[in-house]
């Protein structure tokens, strides 16, 4: 009995073909599509853990992996997709172990069998320390890590912004120590500090908190072991940090570990209290410091009352009173004789100019053509134009006379030229 494989899938299209001996014969597409549904239907070969050496590394353009699993005996394709990718919390290289996590399936274009990853970390604790060498090394050749990038705490906050699990005892000793030294507002952004959503949850928190009025940072979890804490260790937490426009500190674990997180932050505190040390001033070295303060001030102003003090007396000394009268009634003398030579100097100048002005007037006025009107002659005008010759004018045309005390309005009856 001969049986069709693609009978087991509805709504598939059966392009198979017999020979004359009723042999069915299955084009490639067919019996590629047939492996796929039946590893698709398998269970067992969904939602599986692989572990081996990644190699033939590929980061494709579009943001998908394409790599080999490989152990003594035997290779492995697989592909991890970009939206996958993002949630990776290290750099895989080539040569690292690994435990991949993902379903098998079948590329039918090729007809290869892969695994098609949705989750990759490192196999083992040296791996992981692999991973964070490698992702160190690239950001601290960006630049991350670099003294000139950290900014400056603020010395009396007003607003501290905590991004931290809600729940813990981080957040409770941070407030404890706060209250204890200083009285500042403390806003929390619940944040998910350990497991598959934290990375994402922990950027979330610092890029949500540079959009408050907050003026410091303190990003802190507790204790744990390099896999619980590798969130931290993550790229894009390291990148949220450098990008914060408020100041970072971070307080990762115990004083031992040492996270990318506490190397890209502005401040690293060993422990969470520590970090509220940090940032939060003691109010009683606050005290001590305004005592002292007050202490110089007032010292150094004495100390220049008494010097100015000393110098009046030293002043007091070595000045002759009544020389100094003396000398100040020779100068107030003085400055009378020169006041009194200026106002002299200033009225002559004063006669010198006005006898010039007298002149120059005198001179204008024998010239003037008013006192030419006031010897009997007159202007001929016409047409606001000065009549100098009989070609300027025709008989009927209107004339104006301009005499010392008006002006005659007049016709051309005719014009004589003289001979």
């Amino acid at each position: 009995m001969v049986v069709n494989l693609f009978d087991f899938q509805s709504g598939t299209d059966k392009t198979t073909d017999k020979t004359k001996d009723n042999t069915v014969v299955y084009s490639v597409g067919e019996l590629n599509h047939y492996v796929h549904d039946v590893i698709n239907n398998d269970p067992l070969l969904q939602g599986v853990w692989v572990r081996g050496e990644i190699s033939n590394l590929t980061n494709h353009g579009s943001g998908h992996k394409y790599f080999t699993l490989k152990d003594v005996n035997s290779q492995l394709s697989c592909v991890m997709f970009r939206s996958s990718c993002r949630n990776l919390a290290f750099v895989p290289e080539a040569g690292m172990k690994v435990l991949a996590f993902g379903d098998i399936d079948v590329y039918e274009v090729r007809g290869n069998y892969q695994l098609v990853a949705t989750a990759l970390k490192p196999d083992g604790v040296g791996e992981l320390h692999k991973a964070l060498e490698i992702l160190k090394k690239r950001l601290a050749a960006q630049g991350l890590f670099d003294q000139v990038h950290k900014k400056t705490l603020p010395v009396f906050p007003r607003r501290i912004g905590v991004a931290t699990s809600p729940t813990g005892a981080v957040l409770h000793d941070i407030i404890n120590v706060s209250k204890r030294r200083f009285p500042v507002d403390i806003l929390l952004s619940p944040t998910v500090v350990q497991g598959e959503n934290a990375i994402k949850s922990i950027v979330t928190s610092i890029e949500r908190l540079n959009r408050t009025n907050v003026d410091v940072i303190i990003l802190a979890r507790g204790g744990g072991s390099l896999e619980d804490l590798w969130p931290f260790n993550s790229e894009e937490v390291a990148m949220a940090i450098f990008n914060s426009i408020i100041p970072v500190v971070s307080s990762i674990g115990h004083e031992t570990d040492f996270t990318i997180a506490d190397l890209t932050a502005d401040v690293r505190a060993p422990t969470p209290s520590a970090a509220a040390e940090l940032v939060v001033p003691d109010r009683e070295d606050v005290k001590k410091q305004i005592d002292t303060n007050r202490s110089r001030l007032i010292t150094s102003v004495r100390s220049m009352i008494d010097y100015q003090s000393n110098h009046l007396m030293h002043l007091e000394k070595i000045v002759d009173g009544a020389r100094f009268i003396s000398n100040l009634n020779q100068h107030t003398q003085r400055v009378d004789e020169l006041g009194s030579r200026m106002r002299q100097i200033a009225e002559r100048n004063l006669d010198k100019h006005k006898k010039m002005l007298e002149f120059s007037v005198g001179r204008l006025n024998a010239v003037s053509p008013l006192n030419t009107l006031k010897r009997g002659y007159s202007i001929t005008m016409m047409d606001e134009q000065v009549v100098k010759s009989i070609d300027q004018v025709k008989k009927g045309d209107a004339l104006e006379i301009r005499i010392i005390d008006g002006k005659i309005i007049s016709n051309v009856l005719k014009t004589e030229e003289d001979i």
